[in-house]
Order: structure tokens, then C-alpha cells, then sequence
């Protein structure tokens, strides 16, 4: 279950929730047999929580949205990436700690 001001994204909503979003996105690039996909979903979880209102978070599940994965050359995961204006401007592969995360949400 997730949280509720993380969105699902699908091809479906890609163009509206991401490419058309009036604020910075953060997407995070995951499955569910992944174990340090685990240990970020918290951190991205809280992160979502406490900038509500400045980023946006969404979380695409690789194995249900293959073409998604590869128009991004996603190869590793978790891979979170942020958009701003419709652009990727910074991509992370790996697990990484909430602090060097929210430094990268305050960048934005």
C-alpha cells in the first residue's frame, strides 16, 4: 500500500502527472522483488510527505511498465530520477539516505 500523496504512474499518466506537472517530480524506478527498492520506499515515503505542496512523487513499477523503464534506460534499480519542466535534470541509482535526497529536492 502506498502512501497517498504518492502517485502511481503508468504509461497512461506519464505525459500528464510528469511531463506536464507544474512542480519538480520525483519518480522512483522499482519492483517489487528488489530489496534495496525496499529499504528506499520509506525515504521516499517520508520525503513525499514532508515537501507535499513543493515536489510531486511518483513510483514506477519496472516489470509492469517495461517501455517506461527503457525510454529511460533505466538498467539498475532502484533508479530515482527528477523532472522538472517536463525534463529529466538529475538521476541516483542505488539506495540512497533521506539527507542526500532531500538535498536534491531542496536543489530543485
Amino acid at each position: 500500500m502506498m502512501a497517498d500523496n504518492i502517485k502511481v504512474l503508468n504509461n497512461d499518466n506519464w505525459q500528464q502527472e510528469v511531463l506536464q506537472s507544474d512542480l519538480p517530480v520525483l519518480v522512483d524506478f522499482w519492483a517489487p522483488w528488489c530489496g534495496p527498492c525496499k529499504m528506499v520506499g520509506p525515504v521516499v515515503e517520508s520525503l513525499a510527505a514532508e515537501n507535499a505542496g513543493k515536489i510531486k512523487v511518483g513510483k514506477v513499477n519496472v516489470d509492469e511498465n517495461q517501455s517506461l523503464a527503457a525510454q529511460f534506460g533505466i538498467r539498475g534499480i532502484p533508479t530515482l530520477t527528477f523532472f522538472k519542466n517536463g525534463a529529466e535534470v538529475k538521476r541516483i541509482v542505488g539506495a540512497q539516505n533521506k539527507a542526500q535526497l532531500q538535498k536534491l529536492v531542496d536543489e530543485l
